[in-house]
């Protein structure tokens, strides 16, 4: 079955077979959906990924990512990887949506569960936030299959934990526990399972307070290449400055200090 064509409406409206699609204001709510695979990611959801990534594109939203029925997700579909051969790996079939997912404007938080393994922690890694809850299991196992974790862990994994705990993951198969995740800040919160959800949306209306366009233009200066500074700094911020927001959030910020001003001069004024 193709990908939903996400143009034809909102999100919430499209037919998705492997995803559970929300979504709402400011943020869009994404669950994988494949119970009986514990979640495996196959060619249909990616490309039901890419749906929902080109809606965000043209929209931009928060996107909250998560599983069903107590996983994020084990993995790449192993019946699938099985038959993949060399063409099929210079496509980058995953590591291509995974890039896509890391360059939407707005954040992306992984809301995590159970296993988190493989193709399905590189997803994650992906994100620019990611909580869990204490039965998460995150880690990539791909040499012991043969293969080497070719969609972001080889690279993203070591900008998040450092070497020597990258190394261990992806040379000796380690798998962290929630609280050796938290540990290394590859997660930073842990959330029990039934409030995970709260957790995550909790950190997304903190994000939704700031400005939009700051936060988008923030993400994309963040990701910039080293080289590429101080200049698009400067840059970023000639266009923020401009900006209709930054003068009333300014002005309501020196609002609201000269009225907190005014009353501790009234309160004064009428103490006997």
């Amino acid at each position: 079955m193709p990908a939903p064509d996400s143009a034809n409406g909102h999100l919430s409206t499209q037919d998705f077979s492997t995803l559970l699609v929300e979504e709402r204001e400011d943020r869009v709510v994404v669950l994988l959906n494949r119970p009986e695979v514990r979640n495996a990611i196959d060619q249909q959801m990616v490309d039901e990924l890419h749906a929902v990534c080109a809606a965000l594109e043209r929209n931009p939203k928060i996107l909250i990512l998560a599983g069903v029925e107590g996983v994020f997700a084990s993995g790449a579909d192993i019946a699938q990887l099985r038959e993949r051969r060399r063409d099929d790996a210079l496509q980058g079939i995953n590591s291509t949506i995974f890039v896509r997912i890391a360059r939407l404007p707005m954040p992306v938080i992984a809301a995590l569960d159970g296993y988190c393994l493989g193709g399905g922690a590189e997803l994650a890694y992906a994100a620019d936030f990611r909580i869990g809850t204490p039965s998460v299991r995150i880690g990539n196992p791909e040499t012991g299959l043969g293969i080497l974790a070719a969609a972001g862990a080889s690279w993203r994994l070591k900008e998040l934990v450092g070497e020597p705990v990258a190394k261990e993951i992806l040379l000796a198969g380690r798998v962290l526990r929630a609280e050796e995740a938290l540990g290394v800040n590859l997660i930073t919160e842990i959330h029990e399972a039934p409030v995970l959800m709260d957790g995550a949306h909790s950190l997304a209306d903190r994000i939704a307070r700031q400005d939009p366009l700051a936060v988008r233009i923030t993400k994309s200066v963040f990701h910039a290449p080293a080289d590429a500074h101080p200049l698009i700094d400067q840059l970023a911020q000639g266009i923020l400055f401009e900006s209709q927001a930054k003068f009333d959030r300014m002005q309501a910020f020196l609002d609201k200090k000269t009225d907190k001003k005014a009353d501790k001069k009234t309160e004064k004024k009428n103490q006997p």
